[in-house]
């Protein structure tokens, strides 16, 4: 768990510097109450976040001429792969940046965090 909340730190970290600050509108809600702790699902999210129809279509929308079969990255970064996702986490935001797809994400990572405590 630690090293889970480690790489999402640095991922995060290494996202914002390659990114750089966002751009937010007067009107945009504050963020407070941040912690360094691995996302959680929100209540309004399905309890289960299933790699093979809900993420991996939307990153075949998003990634699919470079990180999918035949693309020129995909045998670095093969985006058909629920572990590729688990070690990237919150760097695909880089490239997905609609809110809802970054929620279906993180509870995606958050789903697979769970899974990994219970294991023995």
């Amino acid at each position: 768990m630690r090293v889970c909340v480690l790489l999402l730190a640095l991922a995060l970290f290494y996202g914002y510097r390659a990114c750089g600050p966002a751009k937010l509108s007067d009107d945009a809600p504050a963020l407070t109450g941040l912690s360094a702790h691995a996302p959680s699902p929100s209540a309004t999210t399905p309890t289960h976040v299933d790699f093979n129809t809900q993420v991996r279509p939307l990153l075949e929308s998003k990634c699919s001429p470079c990180h999918f079969t035949g693309g020129t990255m995909y045998a670095r970064l093969p985006f058909d792969r629920p572990e590729t996702i688990e070690k990237l986490g919150t760097k695909l935001f880089t490239r997905i940046r609609d809110e809802k797809e970054q929620r279906l994400i993180r509870d995606f990572l958050a789903q697979q965090a769970e899974k990994g405590q219970d294991r023995p």
